[in-house]
């Protein structure tokens, strides 16, 4: 049976809603949040702008393993977390701190991983936040499953999960898709296009006309969306995520944005791309666009924005008290969350390592 696809085909350009001067931009089918949406989410940009300057501070002072920055991301991952509600679940990849700590999990334990500790930091059942996934792309199979199971009881569940360019490359992504698909999951797939995996630009990736497009092949809407632009976002967003909720299926929405720092710590941008790349994204910056149009408007000043940034420092404080303090190893641990039952090779396992540590006691 062959089917219309023109539903399936999104925007040729992407939607956007307030242009980097900060004005209004009509745009039919997309109304711009109500001002409280677009205040709330301003302060959440701000805090997830020192968020990860402070993380990128305490990577360099040891304190951190590894980090990968979403300066100049934020407006994705805050849109992400707000426009779900709270027995909802999101999905994230390494890169998308900020949007843990959006949907309240403690910045500590959000950071926990990234320090190099055994274990998640914080409680995916608690906070409806899978771990922070490093391999790219697996954990939208899960997120598809979490979706379907939710599907099968009832329930009015909606997964966003959240992945790069390049996770559009591994074979993980197109399965996701497609079982998603067959079994009408409701499961937001929000890809942040930023150009580059590490250091692979976007053409070397894909001949698609867009990201978006790859939807079509397994049935799935796509959108695009301008992903330095929050109110924008918060509508594609918002409306994907209601269509998923009212039975419509998978969505899938890309958006174009910039990772204007260095893939991780460890990475010399410099070596792939040129300053001159980078400098027009400055001008695009998704904080100071929203900031623009509150001020122009009266929904926000001085004051307000003082305050916001007084609470992102707070913020930050709690995350270098956190981090700072050294937390006693026990090796235990490493053997004791493995399997509910211990099976006998761990026991044995754990034997040989304390047998080892009390040698080294004598």
């Amino acid at each position: 049976m062959t089917r219309d696809a023109a539903h399936l085909l999104p925007s040729t350009v992407p939607v956007t809603l307030i242009d980097p001067d900060g004005d209004p931009v009509p745009q039919v089918g997309h109304d711009l949040p109500d001002s409280e949406a677009l205040v709330r989410a301003f302060a959440a940009l701000v805090a997830a702008r020192r968020f990860n300057d402070q993380a990128y501070a305490l990577v360099r002072q040891g304190r951190l393993a590894v980090y990968p920055s979403s300066h100049g991301q934020e407006a994705c991952q805050v849109a992400a977390a707000h426009v779900l509600a709270d027995g909802d679940w999101l999905f994230p990849t390494y890169r998308d701190t900020a949007a843990v700590v959006a949907r309240g999990v403690d910045p500590v334990q959000t950071l926990t991983l990234l320090k190099g500790d055994w274990h998640n930091g914080y409680d995916p059942t608690e906070t409806h936040v899978a771990p922070l996934a490093t391999p790219l792309a697996t954990h939208l199979l899960h997120a598809v499953g979490v979706a379907h199971a939710a599907r099968l009881r009832g329930e009015d569940t909606v997964v966003m999960a959240i992945c790069g360019d390049g996770a559009t490359s591994e074979g993980d992504f197109h399965e996701a898709l497609n079982f998603a698909a067959v079994f009408r999951a409701p499961v937001v797939f929000l890809v942040q296009n930023n150009g580059y995996a590490i250091s692979v630009p976007l053409d070397r990736q894909t001949a698609a006309p867009s990201l978006a497009h790859k939807g079509i092949g397994y049935g799935i809407p796509g959108e695009r969306v301008d992903g330095n632009d929050v109110a924008a976002l918060l509508s594609v967003l918002g409306a994907a995520v209601g269509r998923a909720r009212a039975g419509e299926g998978p969505q899938l929405v890309e958006a174009h944005t910039y990772r204007v720092q260095a893939h991780t710590n460890a990475d010399d941008a410099g070596r792939y791309r040129t300053d001159d790349e980078v400098t027009p994204w400055l001008a695009r910056d998704p904080i100071t666009r929203v900031e623009t149009y509150l001020r122009g408007r009266g929904l926000l000043d001085d004051d307000k924005a003082a305050a916001y940034a007084e609470t992102a420092e707070r913020l930050a404080e709690r995350m270098r008290a956190g981090l700072n303090a050294d937390v006693p190893a026990d090796y235990r641990d490493l053997f004791a969350h493995v399997y509910a039952e211990p099976t006998p090779q761990l026991r044995e396992q754990q034997a040989l390592v304390a047998d080892e540590l009390a040698r080294e006691v004598r």
